[in-house]
Order: structure tokens, then C-alpha cells, then sequence
């Protein structure tokens, strides 16, 4: 079934982290300006609903943007055999300028692969 989402998701090739409770190289499955996924191997029953944690986002190097931190809440958890998924809410974006220029990224990067599959 089709997700209807009022933001499109993007996929990204980007990692994050939770200083402290999420650490290594998580795979940032999908982003929009309000929410995102997160795929990890390590356990995160520590990561609380209803609290605010500091997300840091290092994109993919052809996206040629730095790193940059997004204030996020816990919304759901999905748990796998061997990796597990977080669902956050995005409340803040602190450096609002490279949040949004990754989003532009991704939004471009989509819109010439479809592009590509239509021809």
C-alpha cells in the first residue's frame, strides 16, 4: 500500500547518529522536512517517546554538505531480526540552511531519476 504522506519522503545514502545512545554508521533510510527513518543494527529501546534528542546528519559526499544536527522525537519503533527502524518527528532544525539544501538535494536527485525511468 502507497504511504500518503503530505511531505514527500526521500531516500538519502546518508548516516546519523544519537551522541551517546545511537552511535556507529546508522543508515538514514528516508527524510522530509518533517520526518525521517533511521535503520540501525543496535538496540534502541533507550530512545524515549516524547523527548528530544539531537539527531546528527552526515550526507552522502555527492551531496557536497557538511554535517548538521536536526531536534528530533522518537515516533515509532519497528524491530527486525537483525536491525531495527526509528521513526522521528523533526521539530527543529538548528542549521536550517543545510537541512534544506540536502532536502533540495534529494528532491533533485529524485526528480532526475524519474526522469530517467520515464524515457
Amino acid at each position: 500500500m502507497p504511504e500518503s504522506r503530505i511531505n514527500p519522503r526521500y531516500r538519502t545514502f546518508a548516516y546519523g547518529r544519537i551522541h551517546g545512545i545511537m552511535e556507529g554508521n546508522n543508515l538514514l533510510k528516508n527524510i522530509s522536512i518533517t520526518g525521517c527513518c533511521i535503520e540501525c543494527a543496535a538496540q534502541v529501546d533507550n530512545i524515549q517517546p516524547d523527548t528530544e534528542y539531537q539527531l546528527e546528519i552526515k550526507p552522502e559526499r555527492a551531496a557536497h554538505i557538511g554535517k548538521f544536527k536536526l531536534l528530533v522525537e522518537r515516533k515509532w519503533i519497528r524491530s527486525e531480526d537483525s536491525f531495527n527502524e526509528v521513526g522521528f518527528n523533526i521539530i527543529a532544525f538548528p542549521k536550517g540552511k543545510l537541512f534544506q539544501r540536502y532536502v533540495d538535494y534529494l528532491a533533485f536527485r529524485s526528480s532526475e531519476t524519474n526522469a530517467t525511468s520515464e524515457n
